[in-house]
């Protein structure tokens, strides 16, 4: 029987002692006065591996709540089965559009076979999102795709948002994807969903005072690279990182000849599919955004994304060093 995670959420926090917080205020709120939410674990692809991904899947008790754009990973598979099997009540929402039918194809016919409830995302929409929710109590949002041929060289990201509130949010926003009612998603605290989620990135972006880190793997949004040029103008320094494409050369040189400090990695060094902001990140915090959003109109307004704002340190200091890290490897863009 699936728990209910709003009755989980307001039980447990009445047992504690603990106030819930209303929808949109976080405690851990950042001084930009940016709505965050709790993080309380960080992974940093590649050096970190998936093994946490299989042992959070294992350690399901009740329920699991799967949304992916791609999954070829056999040990995901093969897990998310097995607990199927143990009685656990597995939901897998699988993207269907832009190729995403043959990608997932495999995939949807062993959880199929398997007896998990898996379901195709609608096809006129692609549902780029990634993140796991298990027993309603752990929202897992990332950037990465399950696909075992990328896990060695890309830049990614996994956070874990355990906060009631947003859990149930998330949890929420799935039911409906997976009945195929895609509505607004709900995003107290820091949760940003898209479609619409450009807004809420330009305003984290034009809450930097002193620096700004950027990871992304497309670039060429009027309004993200506008706020990014706003803020090098008013004295911010911003570091942009991506992987080398002459699809974003044109933009790149652009903001360099605003001021923003751009660099590229080549593929043989390693290929940033993060997504990933830093506001003011320093050893005494910041405010960083982990999620699905690519900079490119389609993630920004049409897509099924979902991505969170934090200003817990092990974010912002995850995010941080290996931001900086990368940038320093890179090759300079000129304007």
């Amino acid at each position: 029987m699936r728990r209910s995670p709003v009755l989980l959420a307001v039980s447990s926090l009445v047992l504690s002692g603990i106030a819930l917080l209303a929808p949109g205020t976080s405690a851990t709120a950042s001084s930009a006065s940016i709505p965050t939410s709790p993080v309380t674990r960080v992974w940093t692809e590649p050096a970190a591996g998936y093994g946490f991904f299989y042992d959070a899947i294992n350690a399901a008790k009740y329920d699991i709540d799967l949304s992916m754009y791609e999954l070829t990973d056999p040990v995901v598979e093969r897990d998310l089965v097995a607990r199927a099997k143990a009685g656990v009540d597995v939901r897998v929402l699988l993207n269907a559009d832009y190729e995403g039918r043959s990608e997932n194809a495999s995939a949807f016919a062993a959880l199929h076979a398997g007896g998990v409830h898996v379901a195709w995302a609608p096809s006129n929409q692609i549902f780029h999102a990634k993140y796991l929710v298990v027993d309603n109590a752990r929202a897992y949002i990332g950037t990465g795709n399950l696909v075992p041929y990328d896990y060695g060289s890309t830049r990614d990201f996994w956070v874990v948002d355990d906060d009631p509130v947003d859990v149930a949010a998330v949890v929420a926003t799935f039911t409906s994807d997976f009945g195929g009612r895609v509505l607004s998603g709900e995003g107290p605290g820091g949760l940003i969903w898209s479609p619409g989620s450009g807004p809420a990135l330009v305003s984290l972006i034009a809450s930097a005072r002193s620096t700004l880190l950027v990871e992304n793997e497309e670039m060429g949004v009027g309004s993200i690279d506008l706020a990014l040029e706003a803020s090098a103008k008013r004295g911010v320094d911003v570091e942009v990182v991506m992987t080398q494409s002459a699809e974003w050369t044109s933009a790149l040189r652009q903001l360099a000849r605003a001021g923003v400090h751009v660099r590229t990695l080549n593929s043989s060094q390693r290929y940033i599919h993060a997504k990933v902001l830093c506001a003011d990140c320093t050893s005494r915090g910041g405010t960083a955004f982990v999620g699905s959003e690519n900079f490119s109109t389609s993630s920004l307004s049409y897509n099924r994304e979902l991505g969170v704002v934090t200003a817990s340190m092990v974010a912002t200091s995850a995010v941080a060093t290996a931001v900086r890290s990368d940038f320093a490897s890179g090759a300079t863009v000129a304007p």
